[in-house]
């Protein structure tokens, strides 16, 4: 049996993430949206869905018979509505409320990399919270409030001082009006500068990249004031153009434009809910040839906000992703989310908006 233990948040603990136990051994770890215990997964599975759902106009009881669980309607058994066309569903995905909410990642020493986020590159920290009983400690950092901005999140893991970022994983993208400016303050500050400020090849935008102390790599990109400065997470696939479909039909992104470097060898797509210089946007990179990655211990998941968490789960399946965790209710509290992997093996944990701004309270 494997024992479900969760990892740090400051509402909870991440879904998909992994603890490492003894510094080797990885264990699977439960949401930032799971409750600050262990889950028994006796209870996953036995929320009843909204009744609308199904077409049921009765009240509802849930009769457990052995293995079996049914849904009887008053005395009177009812059954299930039929399902909605795919066409439905992948429709309503492009009008459903979506929102990036936080990227989540691993640390070897969170007040390290704290101080660095805020000195070098003016980050706040929002919230930390620490686990003393499941021996981790999680903090959001960002440029604004997490019910309108899209936040890190880091966890520590008592003892484990070092991840493995593996290969798969690119960088996140920061907005600066100043480029050269912020490297000299992160060069002042000891951190390691791996691409000095200039003009990004084949354009005009300034740009410069630097590595915090875990080695993630930042992409500092000079822009005016910007509502969102935390603007590009960047992850390599395997397949542009599937990945693009994917993104577009169960994720509900947009794509906002692409880019191949034939000289270079490279392609880019970037997509999201917004424009890119108002809103975090994905950034995937496909190099000629490479289909696999090593996607490391150290990257763990984004979370992106959902009106329908039941919807998006069947949007997910119909695009060809995989269900990680199906959706519902969490144990303990009534947050519903759903988790699943893109084609490449990414992860991605959707969260009920209504739910998250309520945990935010």
């Amino acid at each position: 049996m494997v024992r479900v233990i969760p990892m740090a948040s400051s509402i909870r603990p991440s879904l998909s993430s992994f603890r490492l136990i003894g510094g080797s051994r990885l264990i699977p770890s439960v949401s930032s949206y799971g409750p600050c215990r262990r889950i028994s997964f006796s209870h996953v599975g036995r929320a009843i869905p909204q009744s609308h759902r199904f077409g049921l106009k009765s009240p509802m009881l849930l009769r457990r018979d052995g293995n079996c669980m049914g849904l009887i309607a008053t005395g009177i058994a009812c059954q299930s509505s039929t399902a909605a066309s795919p066409e439905n569903v992948l429709e309503w995905v492009k009008q459903d409320k979506r929102r990036m909410l936080h990227v989540v990642y691993r640390v070897g020493d969170l007040d390290r990399t704290i101080k660095f986020y805020t000195e070098c590159l003016g980050m706040k920290l929002l919230r930390k919270r620490d686990i003393p009983e499941e021996r981790y400690t999680n903090a959001f950092l960002g440029y604004g409030p997490e019910d309108s901005h899209f936040v890190i999140e880091l966890t520590y893991n008592y003892g484990v001082d070092k991840y493995d970022i593996g290969t798969g994983f690119g960088h996140f993208g920061v907005a600066v009006e100043d480029v050269a400016k912020t490297v000299e303050l992160v060069r002042a500050k000891g951190g390691k500068i791996t691409r000095e400020p200039g003009p990004v090849k084949g354009g005009k935008t300034v740009i410069a990249f630097i590595e915090d102390p875990d080695g993630y790599k930042f992409e500092l990109l000079e822009r005016g004031p910007t509502p969102e400065p935390l603007c590009q997470v960047m992850l390599r696939v395997g397949d542009l153009q599937r990945s693009i479909e994917f993104y577009e039909k169960a994720l509900g992104m947009e794509l906002l434009r692409t880019r191949d470097n034939p000289e270079y060898k490279y392609t880019i797509a970037m997509l999201g809910y917004g424009p890119e210089d108002k809103s975090t946007v994905m950034e995937l990179t496909y190099n000629y040839g490479v289909t696999e990655y090593e996607k490391g211990n150290a990257y763990a998941q984004i979370a992106i906000g959902t009106d329908d968490v039941y919807k998006t789960a069947e949007a997910v399946k119909l695009a060809g992703g995989k269900i990680t965790r199906e959706p519902g209710p969490l144990p303990g509290i009534n947050t519903k989310i759903t988790a699943c992997v893109d084609p490449d093996g990414w992860k991605t944990v959707f969260v009920d908006n209504v739910d998250f701004l309520k945990e935010l309270e």
